[in-house]
């Protein structure tokens, strides 16, 4: 399994980071899409504004707010194609949600960081 964490930040303060140290820490595998070109845990970030072709994504957790969400609602959908998408707090977006529903992709409102630590994120 396979997770895209959108908006990824090398700041450790930020729950992006967080998310990626934790997927780590539970032995799941990641991809970073962000804004800066830097690294994370030996991960390079690529630059998001270019819409990166990345395969094998399950699972997209977002960490960009609505109003940064809608250049990438249809890239996530049809180039990215995750099978779920994780809308951490401050992210949820009903615009994103009605196309997820219409592509046959699920979605949820859940914190990346609660799902591990509690087990639910699998």
């Amino acid at each position: 399994m396979v997770t895209l964490i959108v908006g990824a930040s090398t700041n450790p303060d930020r729950y992006a980071y967080k998310a990626a140290k934790l997927l780590a820490d539970h032995g799941f595998d990641f991809r970073l899409i962000g804004i800066k070109k830097e690294e994370i845990l030996g991960q390079s970030i690529l630059p998001i504004k270019r819409l990166p072709k990345v395969e094998g994504i399950d699972i997209v957790t977002l960490y960009i707010g609505p109003n940064n969400q809608t250049d990438y609602i249809d890239y996530i959908i049809d180039v990215i194609k995750p099978s779920r998408v994780i809308f951490n707090p401050g992210t949820e977006n009903e615009l994103f949600y009605s196309k997820l529903k219409q592509a046959n992709i699920s979605y949820e409102e859940a914190c990346t960081l609660v799902l591990l630590q509690t087990g639910q994120y699998a």
